[in-house]
């Protein structure tokens, strides 16, 4: 029984086709599903090279069409797998984003914090200058293997990567010196889009302010467990015309999992109150037979700012799961029982 199940699910992925949406300004059309590299890194558990290669492929071939990654994640390793995929499955039609702020120094051994399960052995080093930015993203084209990158993300300028008290002086570097070299790229006509990856709305809404910015990757603060990004990111990111893209839909893992023991939120273990809020959550999604994992997925694609979701996977079947979230019908009952329990903002859009 469970064999045939799960060739329905292959068979079910097969036929679905992913819904499309614009990228921002940039006219680019992308699937709602993007492939994000930072699980190919290693961070937490080393991989099967043939199984996470197989795994971008398989998304290529599902008709995912945005991929985004970051010299950060495994200091390389993650563009180089990603190049193997695009490289099996063909870059027709593929909107490819990374980013820049870290140059790797292969002369230099990694650094033993933090501790990481696998990944390259070379050193990462900040630089947000404009020849950084140009150093890392000529990196970035080798380990890919491609000749153009379409989206390039200035990374990280926020405080949970560096402290209140470098914050000012990195948000300066990066707009003195990435942001420029990015918008001359992009008037040149060699990317398609510039933009920032962070943690915090209140950045995102900063750079929006300070710069003509395409796109932004904001990670882990719109999601069904909490929306800070609502108030006033969100809606000035729909006026400026900014595309956004979401990471961290699950919070880190608590909403792919809900409250088991080990659950993690923010990349620690989650908080008692954290836990709390996930059971009330997932009781209410049970209550309809929708499992939260669905819920969280279909949550945060219901914002119109929002272009696509980044998801991370590792094996061909993790994508495939997640198409099938994606598509899979989600009652409007739901959402206004989760708006009447007070366990998500009663101004978020919902789907449907």
């Amino acid at each position: 029984m469970q064999v045939a199940r799960a060739r329905l699910a292959v068979f079910e992925c097969a036929i679905m086709s992913l819904p499309t949406r614009t990228l921002g300004r940039t006219g680019l059309q992308v699937s709602a599903l993007g492939f994000g590299g930072a699980p190919l890194g290693e961070a937490h558990v080393r991989l099967d090279e043939a199984t996470a290669v197989a795994a971008v492929a398989t998304a290529l071939a599902r008709g995912v069409t945005l991929v985004d990654t970051s010299p950060l994640y495994g200091h390389g390793l993650s563009e180089l797998r990603i190049g193997s995929g695009l490289r099996q499955a063909g870059r027709s039609g593929v909107v490819l984003s990374t980013k820049v702020g870290r140059v790797m120094d292969p002369r230099r051994p990694r650094a033993a914090e933090p501790p990481s399960a696998g990944g390259l052995p070379h050193a990462a080093q900040f630089d947000y200058s404009r020849d950084g930015a140009l150093r890392s993203l000529e990196q970035s084209m080798l380990r890919l293997g491609v000749g153009r990158v379409d989206i390039v993300l200035i990374h990280d300028v926020d405080v949970w990567t560096h402290g209140a008290a470098m914050i000012e002086q990195r948000f300066a570097e990066a707009m003195e010196g990435s942001y420029r070299a990015l918008e001359q790229l992009r008037r040149e006509g060699v990317i398609r889009g510039i933009g920032v990856g962070v943690n915090e709305a209140d950045m995102c809404e900063r750079f929006a302010h300070a710069g003509d910015f395409d796109v932004m990757l904001l990670a882990g603060r719109y999601t069904l467990l909490e929306q800070p990004a609502l108030a006033s990111f969100l809606p000035l990111a729909l006026q400026k015309g900014i595309g956004v893209m979401l990471g961290g839909v699950f919070n880190s893992g608590i909403l792919a999992t809900g409250a088991v023991a080990d659950a993690r939120y923010n990349y620690k273990p989650a908080p008692p109150a954290v836990v709390d809020k996930v059971r009330r959550l997932d009781a209410v999604c049970a209550a309809h037979g929708v499992p939260l994992r669905r819920a969280a997925l279909q949550f945060a694609l219901g914002h119109p700012a929002v272009s696509a979701l980044v998801l991370g996977a590792v094996k061909p079947a993790e994508v495939e799961s997640q198409i099938v979230d994606l598509s899979a019908p989600v009652p409007g009952a739901l959402w206004s029982e989760l708006k009447s329990e007070g366990l998500i903002d009663a101004q978020a859009p919902t789907p449907g």
